[in-house]
């Protein structure tokens, strides 16, 4: 025996009722779990008291993007922090692999337009050791990690790999090409296929990002790869000709679990998520919608205005690199072009946008665009432009998009047809964190709001993503199951508030939150936090 963990409150991952325990580690996995006494340490086994802590499994993040930061950041932060201990990244159709030397700049812009990605952090931090997918895995499983990490491999750089730049659908010859890459990619280690048709999702140059000219049958016959092989899972962001019915046929036709992307509460369409849940859960076929735990609220700047791309006028802001992105902010025609389009497309918007970050509009803080450009004799659109204009660039907005109906997300939570997910770590740094939704999970909905018990919770975050995602021996606190734990207070559990902090390649900025309450966390039975802190050089993590 190499640990003991005593006297703890455990919390399985089943689903089942807390109960005292003491949990027995050995070459990395739980070797016993029995009631307190039963278990004698050996000369040598480490002895860690829980006092009544909850132990759980460690947390699964199955909607990260960190495809990039995990190739400078092998602690994969915030995400450590918070108790999770596996992450999946390639979400939404994109990611770093496969990458021909060709399509390099294509990926980076995309990852800099879509997910809010640094051009600085990502130019200086990928190493491009790889091009294939394969080599991808490899290059991440011989980096040091904190974590354990398994990727999808992802539509957008399948394609652009395979059919290039060109926006058209693919031929069948393209599509056989796409089909085996992506079986190569599964036979060496990728968890699964994921790909986009959101319409927000505009890529490199202000242009769609490719999985967007996909017709329909290539994600059928790319997908059906993983029914063939028997294992992944196929992960969809909703836009035009994929949806609820077609994600219940693709899992019937190839015997896939698909989960899609993203189940919202809105406050002003109240029942809506609810009534989706309902109709999708009538359909056939494994199935999961994955919602967020927490108001989807970013921070933007005009030179990074990715949430406005769904409008057209937008797309050639995009297109621009952002030194230039002032020059069109001043170009009258390109206002009176953009100005009815953005504020029919935001009305729902500009009462919860409001200055956030300012160098010279202190007086604007906190009060809601639509309020502050009637006051002014301005409209909403033109008030952002010009406040960040006339702070040179520098001012940043809060915006909240989406997941502000609190009492559906609550009753969202409460219910097991939906995966918690949509945390987005890694992407949109300087934008938002919400890479600690398991400890807002844990203090806000279970503590403070009692939507859901503490092991439902814990289900949410463990055994449900574990089934879900087919992330053998992990999730469980089982015998034989890898040693991913997390000891926490549920007294004090929850999140700081937010920071902004400049530690990215390049000196890039970042938003990050940290947790309370989060006392020990161990992967594959070692230790990466103790006491509150987290072990300096711990990297115990493998690829999944």
């Amino acid at each position: 025996m190499d640990l003991l963990l005593r006297r703890a409150s455990l919390i399985d991952g089943t689903g089942g009722p807390a109960r005292p325990a003491d949990v027995a580690v050995e070459d990395g996995r739980v070797s016993a779990v029995r009631p307190p006494g039963e278990l004698a340490p050996g000369e040598a086994t480490e002895v860690v008291d829980l006092d009544g802590l909850v132990l759980a499994p460690g947390f699964i993040d199955v909607h990260t993007h960190y495809d990039a930061q995990i190739l400078w950041d092998g602690d994969l932060t915030p995400s450590s922090w918070h108790g999770v201990t596996s992450v999946v990244m390639g979400n939404c159709g994109f990611g770093v692999a496969p990458t021909p030397p060709a399509h390099r700049e294509t990926v980076v812009r995309t990852l800099e337009n879509v997910e809010g990605m640094s051009m600085e952090a990502l130019e200086a931090g990928i190493d491009w050791c790889f091009e294939t997918f394969p080599e991808y895995l490899a290059a991440i499983g011989r980096r040091r990690k904190r974590l354990n990490a398994g990727a999808l491999i992802g539509h957008s750089p399948l394609r652009l790999s395979v059919v290039g730049a060109e926006e058209r659908p693919a031929t069948d010859e393209e599509i056989a090409t796409m089909r085996r890459v992506v079986g190569e990619a599964v036979a060496a280690g990728a968890m699964g296929f994921s790909t986009s048709r959101q319409p927000a999702h505009q890529g490199a140059y202000g242009r769609p990002v490719p999985s967007r000219f996909a017709e329909t049958g290539e994600v059928y016959e790319i997908a059906s790869v993983l029914g063939e092989l028997g294992r992944g899972i196929v992960q969809v962001s909703i836009g035009p000709g994929m949806f609820i019915g077609q994600f219940s046929e693709l899992a019937q036709r190839h015997g896939v679990a698909v989960t899609w992307t993203a189940l919202v509460a809105r406050a002003d369409k109240p029942g809506a998520a609810l009534r989706t849940v309902e109709r999708a859960a009538a359909l056939p076929g494994e199935v999961y919608p994955q919602i967020a735990c927490r108001p989807i609220v970013m921070q933007i700047g005009m030179a990074d205005p990715g949430p406005l791309a769904e409008i057209d006028a937008w797309k050639d802001v995009l297109a621009r690199p952002r030194a230039e992105r002032a020059d069109l902010y001043r170009d009258r025609a390109w206002r009176d072009r953009a100005r009815e389009a953005t504020l029919a497309a935001w009305s729902h918007r500009w009462p919860k946008t409001s200055v956030e970050e300012t160098g010279v509009h202190g007086d604007a803080v906190g009060i809601p665009l639509d309020r502050l450009a009637r006051e002014r004799g301005t409209t909403p659109f033109d008030l952002m432009l010009d406040l960040a204009l006339s702070d040179g660039m520098g001012t940043r907005f809060r915006v909240v998009l989406d997941n502000d109906g609190d009492d559906e997300v609550g009753e969202l939570l409460a219910g097991d047809r939906t995966l918690l997910g949509l945390s987005d770590a890694g992407a949109h740094a300087s934008q938002l964190c919400d890479a600690c939704f398991s400890t807002h999970l844990l203090g806000h909905w279970v503590r403070e709001r009692g939507a859901l018990t503490l092991e439902h919770a814990v289900w949410r975050l463990t055994g449900h993503p574990h089934r879900a995602f087919r992330i053998a021996g992990r999730g469980l606190v089982r015998e034989g199951f890898h040693a991913d734990l997390v000891a926490f207070d549920p007294e004090t559990v929850g999140t700081t508030p937010i920071e902004r902090v400049h530690d990215q390649p390049g000196g890039a900025d970042r938003l990050v939150v940290r947790s309370t309450g989060v006392e020990h966390t161990w992967v594959n039975g070692v230790a990466i936090r103790s006491g509150g802190e987290d072990i300096a050089g711990a990297a115990p993590g493998a690829l999944i």
